[in-house]
């Protein structure tokens, strides 16, 4: 019975990563989905500030799931992905509070 018991645990731990894969992969996708859409409302190629965020929150479901993976490809592949999604957040925030200064200083 305990071996049994041990075995469903390990069983649904096991689902339980390829979960957060699965939502991790589902979130990282959607941001595709999310630019086409800004795009076509807006008539011009454009992305979105919740692109970059959408991304780094997928990144991060991705890279929890890959370390337990300890796959050291996909590893580097999020990590490094995750700190150009945090650098160009980091860049778009800029440029809101350059544009709102020069605004409020007109």
């Amino acid at each position: 019975m305990t071996d049994m018991l041990s075995q469903a645990m390990l069983a649904l731990q096991s689902h339980g990563w390829l979960l957060l894969g699965a939502i991790g992969q589902a979130v990282f996708s959607s941001r595709f989905v999310l630019q086409w859409v800004y795009s076509e409302r807006r008539g011009q190629s454009a992305i979105p500030m919740l692109f970059w965020y959408v991304s780094i929150i997928g990144a991060a479901l991705l890279l929890g799931y890959a370390i337990h993976l300890r796959d050291p490809v996909f590893i580097t592949a999020q990590s490094g992905g995750m700190l150009i999604y945090l650098r160009n957040l980091q860049l778009r925030r800029r440029e809101a509070r350059e544009t709102a200064a020069e605004g409020s200083s007109c």
